[in-house]
């Protein structure tokens, strides 16, 4: 990612100096959440959900769900990829006023291939305090449970929709490392039948709706896979992960 830029300099405007601002600043707290199973989530992150002062949620619809399943009532902002770079300065202004903010995502750890990157970068340009409050991960989830190497992995979260995507794929062809996408249940078969194309019939693992009740994992050969899936309709979010180039 690139350096801090004009949107992401300290905030300006206040009444207060900033070095006074930044003495009573609130917190912000990057909170992971389940990724589908709702027992999931550590009494640490439910604590803190219970004490900010706002929580800016992804989806505050998908969001709800999880906090009425533990009795979290609290106000709610939306921070989503569409919005992020409007709302980031509204957010360092709440924390800066000295209220606590909780961001978190639809599912799993903010930030990874979900918004978090640019209230980050404002709040490390104020100082103000950021405390992480780890949690489920679905590409680790999948990871852990899916026979390839794990000594070194590539994480590289969605492809490209359309322009790039090939370029993508090339690029990664002799990467000896295990490579992990994301991927949604409208490309994923496009995405494996590219990956056998591109890369040949390498082992590889599909994990999808993790923790959830209609949890899959297949594993096997790009072929053997793509053939397996397209057995019945895509549903749910993907994992896939990718054995590295033997080469």
């Amino acid at each position: 990612m690139s350096g801090i830029g004009e949107s992401d300099r300290p905030f300006e405007g206040q009444r207060r100096s900033q070095e006074e601002l930044r003495k009573t600043a609130g917190t912000l707290y990057i909170v992971a959440t389940p990724i589908g199973n709702l027992e999931d989530i550590s009494s640490r992150a439910v604590k803190v959900l219970s004490s900010v002062d706002l929580i800016a949620a992804e989806d505050t619809r998908k969001s709800k769900i999880l906090l009425d399943h533990y009795r979290i009532s609290k106000p709610m902002l939306s921070y989503f990829s569409y919005n992020e770079k409007a709302r980031a300065p509204q957010l360092i202004e709440k924390l800066l006023a000295g209220q606590s903010v909780a961001l978190i995502s639809d599912a799993g750890t903010p930030g990874i291939s979900d918004p978090a990157y640019h209230v980050v970068t404002q709040a490390i340009a104020n100082r103000i305090p950021i405390v992480p409050i780890p949690g489920p991960s679905a590409f680790l989830s999948a990871l852990i449970v899916s026979g390839l190497d794990m000594r070194g992995f590539a994480y590289e979260g969605f492809l490209p929709q359309k322009k790039g995507r090939k370029t993508r794929l090339e690029s990664l062809k002799t990467e000896p490392r295990t490579i992990v996408f994301y991927e949604s249940p409208y490309r994923v078969l496009k995405t494996l039948k590219e990956i056998h194309e591109t890369w040949g019939d390498r082992k590889i693992v599909v994990c999808r709706e993790l923790t959830k009740k209609f949890e899959e994992i297949v594993r096997g050969r790009v072929s053997s896979v793509l053939k397996e899936l397209s057995k019945k309709p895509t549903r749910g979010e993907y994992v896939i992960l990718v054995g590295g180039s033997p080469s």
